[in-house]
């Protein structure tokens, strides 16, 4: 979706088009490999005094098929390199970006101060507090002294592993909702560098193997509830209602969430 007046090429157009995952149609890495290990058993049921010259055939063929891809590869690569190029002058030119939207796997072409806008608009609307410095160095620190003291879940001679050596402050980046008035974004935030994230996998996977959660309400994808809904009895008057929860991730309570989980432990009887 383009939201600006920038005017794109048919070419231009049509590399655009092959989206996020950027050129879809290519050839699979084998290919060719593949098509040879055909051809050989293909060859191998013939009678002995025919494999030899067919093979002959077979590779001379291969050679010119390896030839022709090569070059077919190399010309389209310069073509779309220009292409590119092209693009990326005209978002500069034009204080443009590209995005992805939140649903359909599309790009959005939008301009950067709008873009930025919708991102300040996130924050502002979800009482997020700016600090005054960086806390991330001070946040590592903490998370060393918690591991050095978690010696019945993390053995000392392991607990590198869940260290995170250059942490950095996570980075947030905006889906754009094209389907919601005013095409709010939805944010994606990059937790990798961040000083807990090695930490937050392994906490992950305990709580899974010790507080496994019931799903008597939930179901895994659209064909799950369309096999529910069919053993559901529906009368005339029934309503099916669809709710929609605003961010989700950012509004859970912390602190009764982490009550929750205390409670289904002891539950367990899961050790300390």
């Amino acid at each position: 979706m383009n939201n600006t007046d920038i005017t794109f090429s048919s070419e231009e157009i049509g590399l655009l088009e092959k989206g996020p995952k950027y050129n879809l149609h290519h050839k699979k890495r084998n290919w060719l490999t593949n098509l040879a290990l055909e051809a050989e058993a293909a060859i191998s049921l013939l009678p002995t005094t025919d494999r030899g010259y067919l093979r002959d055939r077979v590779t001379d063929h291969l050679q010119k098929l390896k030839l022709q891809d090569k070059t077919n590869a190399k010309q389209q690569h310069q073509s779309e390199h220009r292409t590119m190029k092209s693009i990326q002058a005209k978002l500069k030119e034009n204080d443009a970006m590209i995005t992805t939207a939140d649903k359909g796997n599309s790009l959005v072409i939008i301009q950067s101060q709008q873009y930025e806008a919708k991102i300040q608009d996130f924050i502002d609307n979800n009482n997020f507090q700016s600090p005054t410095s960086n806390p991330t160095k001070r946040f590592q620190n903490q998370i060393r002294k918690t591991i050095n003291h978690s010696t019945a879940l993390i053995p000392r001679n392991l607990k590198w592993r869940y260290v995170n050596l250059n942490p950095s402050a996570p980075t947030i980046k905006g889906l754009i909702k094209l389907h919601k008035p005013d095409q709010p974004i939805r944010p994606v935030v990059n937790w990798r560098n961040a000083p807990a994230y090695k930490l937050s996998q392994l906490l992950t996977t305990k709580i899974r193997q010790f507080a496994s959660l019931p799903y008597t309400f939930n179901v895994k994808n659209s064909t799950e509830l369309i096999r529910e809904l069919k053993q559901t009895p529906i009368t005339p008057t029934s309503k099916f209602a669809s709710l929609d929860i605003t961010n989700m991730y950012s509004n859970i309570p912390i602190k009764e969430t982490k009550q929750l989980l205390e409670n289904m432990l002891t539950s367990n009887t899961t050790p300390q």
